[in-house]
């Protein structure tokens, strides 16, 4: 087996660790949070309580910034629609 050395800063190192302390017995991709992100963000656009469901991807929000990014752009579209329909 070849041995390979991989430096790390200390900025690394950290947030490492702090991706590994996050990790949950049940958790979901990237591809399964992008798949229920747009109801996940209809819930919240109503005020409505976060189901069972939708906290696996309310959890891998607070994980993955590409996801969150994903679904900060999606709540703005909707929050922008919904501001037109209630346009007189």
């Amino acid at each position: 087996m070849k041995e390979f050395e991989i430096e790390l800063t200390e900025r690394e190192i950290h947030a490492l660790a702090v991706g590994v302390a996050a990790t949950r017995a049940v958790e979901i991709g990237c591809d399964d949070c992008l798949d229920r992100v747009a109801s996940y963000a209809e819930s919240r656009l109503q005020g409505l309580p976060t189901r069972a469901a939708l906290r696996l991807v309310e959890e891998h929000l607070e994980l993955c910034p590409d996801c969150r990014e994903e679904f900060e752009s999606l709540a703005q579209a909707l929050r922008h629609l919904q501001e037109i329909g209630s346009e007189p």
